[in-house]
């Protein structure tokens, strides 16, 4: 039996505790709640409730796994048996069950987002737009906009008008893209991740049969991250608990920075109106960061125009103020960053306490020259995707055909890779297959062969072999890598490299029983890098992260670059209200991921482009967010010129406007041979003095 009431502070107890109703918890950063959660399941268990009617909702299954092993361990063994994953997989899972009803096979195929791509730019030549001025958009940002139309539910048209106004002349063409998209998903058995949201939320809305046995199912509901919910998965929650009311949604408006996916904030001001009679609870106690911290946090998220009011504290013990760092330019920011790591570590710091968090990846092109430059090992967040590769794409088509024959882009790739046959031959043997009705292990029996009879052939072998009974994902992945490998080595000079990524292919599917199973969840949960697979980083790193990719992570110091006006916020928030809001909740999530020390740069020499300073509102200088706050919040302080030596950092005096100094050296308050600190340029001593406006 837990004792609850001495692990848990009044506020997480009060959440734990109260197990029928809805109930909104608003969880400041830092307050617990991935606690919260964790002891509420141990606590529906331990009451008696069957593990397997409770369902957990997380944005990441790793997150969820986590939660459910940990409240094993607190408690009973029975809590791994609860229903966790992501809105995506239990879409998934209802799917795969109830598939016809949507006109589906259940052996559909999940699309990630490349490959969406990739049929989206297949398909623009059917709109035969004729060419002109202006260029048709892109790849990615079509799927942009089919995505964003889908996920928050507006009209091609309106949502280009909103965001894409540069290209509203291709409106009615883009509208006509999404129907024909439309039409080939369902005609090729395909669904996209947006697809597989509005199809659930279609079955539970039409198919009573369906909504009641979820209902009967899933008796108890808990939902993280609410705020990053957009309005079709708030829909689902609502038909989920609908009748039992046994609802609990976990969030913080604070931290809602996923608006261009489809998040909405608002649906956790919404949530009480759904669910009448919700609980609200707040959890404002924080475990993360010292008080100064917060009361900076606290005081940017005062100045929103829309929030539920919060106030985090602290019992950690720390005095220092966040600091701002005007390092003048973007080299001296670079230096200085540096030259904090430099001093941190020297204090006892190890590189793994220390990130550089910046608002898009550009942002730190100049920084990574400077660290490379001084030898410091760094790794960066925010881009790279495992499954976007070409040779990862390349060789689980071999697989996804098998499990879905109908899948038109897999058999593209399998087939161009063979040789002499193209584009245009690779459509012509799909669409024999699929008139007749020819299985994938006869693909060699295609009558237009010639030249390419022994590739048909080796790759009819290799599919005989996958369609086998009792073909384990295992024995699948080894028998494609046999097959691929003389293909990997002739297409790419670096095949070494890649073979090792796609080993880690094997041990993965050696967890699983079904091949579908297997694609689904990696198509779903995909590794962001090989990395991440193998889960070995240096030892000793700095991060570098853009601050969508460090949500949810923590440092002991943390240093936020370029904290100005075209910067943080970006200069294209400007034209609307809501997204500069949002650049507000970016910088909150920014600043409460440290835990001792914050420190935020900015280069104030540094002008903006023309296209950006033209914004209504804009102005060149330190981010309007730091700069609204309310005094004695934060220290700011200048890298503009050397310091008297000492053993704080934080003592740097904010110079005043420089002006011409004659070459004395009491005007300047230096002797020659003193020992000085410069903030971007580290410990030295004054050799001499020069004229104040040249450099030697």
């Amino acid at each position: 039996m837990i004792d609850y009431e001495n692990v848990l502070n009044p506020a997480q107890l009060e959440a734990v505790l109260t197990l029928e109703g809805p109930m909104l918890v608003i969880a400041g950063a830092g307050s617990g709640k991935t606690r919260t959660l964790i002891y509420r399941v141990a606590r529906l268990v331990e009451t008696g409730v069957d593990p397997e009617s409770i369902l957990l909702l997380t944005f990441t299954r790793k997150a969820a796994q986590e939660m459910l092993d940990r409240a094993a361990g607190l408690a009973d063994p029975r809590c791994r048996f609860v229903s966790g994953g992501t809105f995506h997989s239990l879409a998934n899972r209802v799917l795969r069950t109830h598939a016809e009803r949507l006109g589906y096979k259940n052996t559909f195929t999940i699309l990630d987002r490349s490959d969406m791509e990739t049929i989206i730019h297949s398909l623009v030549p059917e709109l035969h737009i004729p060419k002109g001025p202006t260029r048709f958009p892109k790849r990615s940002t079509l799927a942009n906009i089919l995505s964003k139309s889908a996920n928050v539910e507006l009209p091609i048209q309106d949502l280009m008008s909103k965001e894409y106004g540069q290209f509203l002349h291709f409106g009615s063409e883009i509208t006509q893209l999404g129907k024909i998209y439309r039409e080939y998903k369902t005609a090729n058995q395909l669904m996209d991740y947006d697809d597989l949201i509005l199809n659930l939320r279609k079955l539970l809305a039409e198919h009573d049969d369906v909504r009641a046995g979820l209902g009967r199912q899933y008796q108890y509901i808990m939902v993280d991250e609410y705020q990053d919910t957009n309005s079709i998965q708030a829909d689902i929650v609502f038909w989920l608990a609908r009748e039992h009311r046994n609802i609990m949604a976990v969030g913080d408006d604070s931290q809602s920075i996923y608006s261009f996916r489809g998040a909405n904030y608002r649906n956790m001001f919404e949530f009480p109106r759904n669910f009448p009679g919700t609980k609200v609870i707040k959890l404002e106690e924080n475990y993360r960061s010292i008080q100064p911290i917060l009361s900076f946090t606290n005081a940017l998220m005062d100045q929103a125009d829309e929030k539920f009011t919060k106030c985090l504290f602290t019992r950690r013990q720390g005095s220092e103020q966040p600091r701002v760092i005007d390092t003048r330019t973007e080299p001296e920011q670079a230096l200085y960053v540096c030259r904090i790591i430099r001093e941190q570590i020297e204090n006892g710091r190890s590189m793994n306490d220390i990130a550089v968090l910046f608002r898009a990846g550009y942002h730190s092109f100049e920084l990574e020259a400077e660290l490379a430059r001084q030898g410091v090992r760094y790794v960066k967040y925010g881009g790279f995707k495992f499954l976007e590769s070409t040779h990862i794409k390349d060789f689980l088509a071999h697989l996804r055909v098998i499990v879905n024959p109908d899948e038109a882009v897999s058999w593209v790739r399998i087939l161009r890779l063979i040789r002499n046959i193209g584009q245009a031959k690779s459509q012509v043997i799909i669409r024999w297959m699929k008139d007749g009705g020819i299985p994938p292990a006869r693909v060699a029996e295609w009558p237009g062969m010639g030249k390419n009879k022994r590739g048909l052939k080796t790759l009819s072998k290799l599919l005989t072999a996958l369609s086998a009974d009792g073909i384990t994902p295992q024995q699948a992945v080894e028998a494609v890598m046999k097959y691929y490998t003389p293909i990997l080595q002739e297409k790419f000079d670096d095949y070494p490299k890649r073979r090792k990524e796609l080993d880690q292919l094997i041990p993965m599917a050696a967890r699983y029983r079904k091949l579908r199973n297997f694609l689904d969840d990696l198509t779903l949960e995909p590794p962001t890098s090989p990395a991440d697979m193998e889960a070995k980083q240096p030892r000793e790193v700095l991060t570098l992260s853009t601050v969508h990719s460090a949500k949810g992570l923590e440092w002991p110091v943390v240093i936020i670059i370029w904290v100005m006006e075209g910067r943080f916020p970006s200069a294209m928030a400007y034209a609307n209200t809501e997204d500069l809001e949002e650049e507000r909740r970016l910088m909150y999530v920014a600043a409460t991921r440290a835990k001792d020390r914050l420190i935020l740069c900015y280069p104030g020499n540094e002008s903006m482009p023309p296209w950006q300073t033209a914004v209504p509102g804009f102005r060149n200088g330190l981010s309007c967010f730091i700069r609204d706050l309310p005094g004695g919040v934060v220290a700011h302080e200048s890298s503009g010129k050397p310091v008297r030596f000492s053993g704080d950092i934080s003592t740097v005096s904010v110079p005043g406007t420089p002006k011409p100094v004659p070459d004395l050296p009491q005007a300047c308050g230096f002797v020659q041979g003193e020992r000085v600190r410069h903030p971007a340029f580290g410990t030295g001593v004054v050799s001499k003095f020069i004229d104040h406006d040249k450099i030697e």
